[in-house]
């Protein structure tokens, strides 16, 4: 299906009223074994860690920032709806949580995923998994692939960015 230019898209924290939309389209990836499954329960319980896109009422793509401890936060259920891909749709996501995550003043962002040439255009590098132990400990240990796990860890220092940013703006 391909993703029909309406009007502008536009960015926002989700709401308890899109919780449904973020399952479908979660799913959409989860069947296609590239994303693990987010029950709606969870979804409802954490709201509020995800940010979504919207074009004319609809959410054409979601993704969350997920906090570690006061220095490290996850990037997790980043996608958009099939046939936007190439639209920056997820660039612009990526980007709204990269600012959400300054805001917090924390010093690093990861992924685990199995998209990493995408994080890579975002400024990301692959690292070992051993980096991230919080992520190993909290949710891996309990993920049903944990022994056959195919994703790429994915980090970013954002003092880097921050930098980065900066030299852009001057």
């Amino acid at each position: 299906m391909k993703v029909q230019r309406t009007s502008v898209v536009k960015f926002r924290k989700a709401e308890l009223s899109d919780v449904p939309k973020l399952y479908e389209l979660i799913n959409r990836y989860v069947r296609k074994d590239v994303m693990l499954p987010r029950t709606m329960s969870d979804l409802y319980e954490n709201v509020r860690e995800f940010s979504v896109a919207v074009e004319g009422g609809r959410v054409l793509g979601c993704g969350a920032l997920k906090f570690y401890n006061q220095e490290l936060a996850e990037i997790r259920s980043l996608c958009v709806e099939p046939g936007g891909e190439s639209h920056g749709i997820g660039s612009a996501l990526l980007s709204l949580l990269l600012d959400e995550a300054d805001q917090f003043s924390l010093k690093k962002v990861f992924a685990l995923t199995l998209a990493p040439g995408f994080f890579e255009k975002c400024g990301f590098s692959e690292t070992q998994r051993e980096k991230i132990p919080l992520k190993i400990w909290r949710d891996c240990l309990h993920c049903e692939k944990f022994s056959r796990c195919e994703e790429r860890a994915m980090l970013l220092e954002l003092a880097a960015r921050r930098a980065a940013k900066a030299s852009k703006e001057a």
